[in-house]
């Protein structure tokens, strides 16, 4: 394994907990980053401004921390790229494309629906999970030696 750092995770995926819970809490939301962004996304009427201010702030908060915590001394490591553009691209799209048929993303379905118990939440994540697999052992022994 490579650079393994338990607390750091620990610290963050209890981060991630407490920001799903107090998003239910507080909104009565569930933290799926995919319909926030899609909702954020969708046309300003008069009726949706306040809806559309906490998505745009939570999503600020996704992008924002990270800088923040590398104010503070957090390392900011620039993600390795493997692959062209044109494949990241691609595999962007197909990732968008599952996250429409599946009615939600990994955070939706993994953490909160998971959190709630729900059926359809913990099928899906299974699925992801067998996807992500499935990708890497074809990618990395097959296709990509």
């Amino acid at each position: 394994m490579h650079d393994f750092t338990p607390l750091t995770g620990l610290a963050g995926g209890a981060l991630i907990g407490l920001a799903a819970a107090l998003l239910m809490l507080l909104t009565g939301r569930i933290a799926g980053v995919t319909g926030i962004v899609g909702g954020a996304l969708q046309a300003d009427t008069a009726d949706r401004s306040a809806d559309r201010s906490w998505r745009i702030a939570f999503i600020a908060g996704l992008i924002g921390a990270p800088l923040i915590a590398a104010l503070f001394g957090a390392p900011l490591p620039r993600p390795a790229m493997n692959a062209s553009l044109v494949v990241v691209a691609i595999a962007g799209l197909l990732v968008g494309f599952g996250t429409r048929m599946g009615n939600g993303c990994t955070s939706g379905h993994g953490v909160c629906g998971f959190a709630r118990l729900s059926g359809r939440s913990i099928v899906a994540t299974c699925i992801f999970m067998l996807t992500a697999i499935a990708t890497v052992a074809i990618v990395r022994h097959g296709i990509g030696g």
